[in-house]
């Protein structure tokens, strides 16, 4: 296992509000599907996961109320409480369980603000704490006008549960109109080497000093762009998922991915793409991969 602990030299820093963050944080959707050595659902195990990642000095980690229906966030408590005093743990609502749809999950959006301050509640609870750092809308409802699911969260910041406001899965237009009710302290949308539709999402944040966590970082989807990637990666030694995780901390200075995974081995290779050095070269074929959005 890796022994290098990320510093603020090493993967860069962004603002938070008024907190700073190193730019390579931890997605924790998937830590309540930690597998022990024999393969089965082990929670000790997830709980090694978290501290882990901490322990190699990532200082945030983002999760949500769905993630393993709240499972996740009581990792994180078990796994850290009382918190290391710069870690910041983000959260989110604006979803509602998922539900079988003709044989399907679904996963519908729920942005009434009665819910949203319902799900806060419990967020705070299985968190342990009384502020939340950072309260992200998870997703606008199309059946609840967005300024009104907004005004719920602002309703929580006012009354001291929530620090900072982010929001999710926003177009430039959804992220102008956030903007006008509240400052805005980070975007998360989906983002990596080969789906850049949120371009001008990231154009935005950037050029309001907003955090933008790109979600499903490290997917790579075309064979033109995994070609590219994996060929890079080979030249490195490295694999094609620390790649494109260091192309998204050259792609911005507000970038900050949050990989995510169940294994502590995943982990590791992760966290050490941070000291993974690629020329300007290499960087440039796989901006090349994709047209502008």
């Amino acid at each position: 296992m890796s022994t290098r602990v990320l510093d603020d030299a090493t993967v860069g820093t962004v603002r938070i509000g008024d907190l700073t963050v190193r730019r390579l944080g931890f997605g924790a959707m998937r830590i309540s599907g930690a597998l022990d050595a024999n393969g089965v659902r082990d929670r000790d195990t997830a709980r090694q996961l978290v501290r882990r990642v901490v322990d190699r000095g990532v200082n945030l980690i983002d999760t949500a109320n769905i993630y393993g229906y709240g499972e996740s966030e009581e990792i994180i408590a078990e796994a850290l409480y009382p918190y290391p005093k710069d870690l910041v743990i983000t959260t989110k609502a604006g979803f509602k369980p998922a539900k079988i749809l003709k044989g399907h999950a679904t996963l519908p959006p729920k942005g009434d603000p009665a819910h949203i301050i319902e799900e806060c509640e419990k967020s705070l609870r299985r968190l342990r704490v009384d502020c939340i750092d950072l309260y992200q809308v998870h997703t606008p409802d199309p059946n609840h006008a967005y300024d009104d699911t907004l005004g719920a969260f602002v309703q929580l910041q006012q009354q001291g549960k929530v620090r900072h406001i982010g929001i999710s899965n926003v177009s430039v237009m959804q992220l102008t109109l956030a903007l006008e009710l509240f400052p805005v302290a980070s975007v998360e949308n989906r983002y990596n080497a080969a789906d850049r539709g949120s371009d001008r999402v990231l154009a935005e944040c950037e050029a309001r000093g907003i955090a933008f966590m790109p979600w499903a970082p490290v997917i790579l989807g075309t064979p033109k762009v995994g070609a590219v990637v994996d060929s890079i990666a080979a030249a490195h030694g490295a694999t094609a998922q620390q790649v494109s995780l260091q192309w998204l901390l050259h792609r911005s200075p507000v970038m900050l991915p949050i990989p995510g995974t169940s294994q502590l081995a995943h982990a590791d290779e992760n966290i050490d793409a941070g000291w993974l050095a690629l020329s300007t070269d290499e960087l440039a074929l796989i901006d090349g991969t994709v047209g502008p959005a």
